[in-house]
This record gives C-alpha cells, structure tokens and sequence, in this order.
C-alpha cells in the first residue's frame, strides 16, 4: 500500500470556499489538488521553522515588528497599578 491515502474534511463559509476554488483554478487543478498542495507545503515550512526555532514574516510583518519596536510604550492605567503591585508599592 505504498500510494495509500486519508481523507481530510474541511468547513470552509461560501466565501472561502469560493476563494479556494478559484485558486485552484488559476492552477489549472482540482480544488483538493490545490488544497493538498498548498496546505502540505505550508505545514513542512511550520515544522521546519518550528524545529529550527525560526519566526518566519512577511515582508509587511517584518515593516510592522520593526515599527512597534520604535514606537515608545504606552502603558495602561491598569498596567500601571499591576507593575506598582509587583514593586510592593
């Protein structure tokens, strides 16, 4: 059984599933063709990631990560009063 095979149900809303359908379209492949591949891609690269302890961004999240490092803190009325309790002030 070396080309054995599971099913995988997935609930996708309309909208979705329209998406994904013109994905796979614009591949030229069958929705669960595109759906396989895409999905099995994206989980090798989590695990990879995961076991090289690597955060992965998108250049859009990497512009946004180094904006809010430059950004000062503004903390909250009730951040303030938790680090005061945890001074023992």
């Amino acid at each position: 059984m070396a080309n054995a095979s599971t099913s995988l149900m997935v609930r996708l809303d309309p909208d979705s599933k329209s998406f994904v359908a013109r994905a796979a379209q614009l591949r030229h492949v069958s929705v669960s063709d595109y759906v396989r591949s895409v999905v099995v891609a994206q989980a090798r690269r989590e695990i990879q990631a995961a076991e090289q302890q690597i955060i992965a961004l998108t250049p859009a999240e990497q512009q946004a990560f180094r904006q809010a490092l430059q950004e000062p803190i503004v903390l909250t009325a009730a951040q303030r009063a938790l680090g005061a309790l945890m001074r023992g002030e």
